[in-house]
């Protein structure tokens, strides 16, 4: 009976689990560019190289390649270096404003970007 129980215990657990790790699915920048307001205020992870970054104080923007496009990401606790292979946890914004923490060139100081939560570089 207790064996029951640690097993029915252990299939809640792993669709929880499931359920959890389905909730931020990984997609390409193309797909989120091509619909920005599908992606907008939601959580995604994505993966790719970083071509540029800029850091002020532990606080900057770098921007990654995944192949299929680039996307400007923000943080707020620091950016890993060019050339690094990233992945990028984080909620999509449009017409977000990155003057705030670093200035950039007009072009892309405002616009489509990724508001970091959590990244794991390579």
């Amino acid at each position: 009976m207790r064996s029951r129980s640690k097993l029915i215990l252990f299939g809640v657990a792993c669709i929880l689990i499931a359920l959890a790790m389905s909730g931020c699915d990984r997609k390409s920048i193309n797909d989120i560019r091509a619909d920005p307001s599908r992606y907008s205020d939601r959580e995604v992870v994505i993966a790719g190289n970083v071509v540029r970054s800029f850091s002020v104080l532990g606080k900057g923007a770098y921007e990654i390649d995944d192949g299929t496009g680039k996307l400007w990401i923000v943080s707020q606790s620091g950016v890993p270096r060019n050339g690094a292979q990233v992945l990028v946890k984080g909620t999509v914004r449009d017409g977000y404003n990155l003057s705030s923490i670093v200035q950039l060139p007009e072009p892309v100081s405002s616009g489509l970007v990724l508001i970091e939560k959590s990244h794991r570089a390579k």
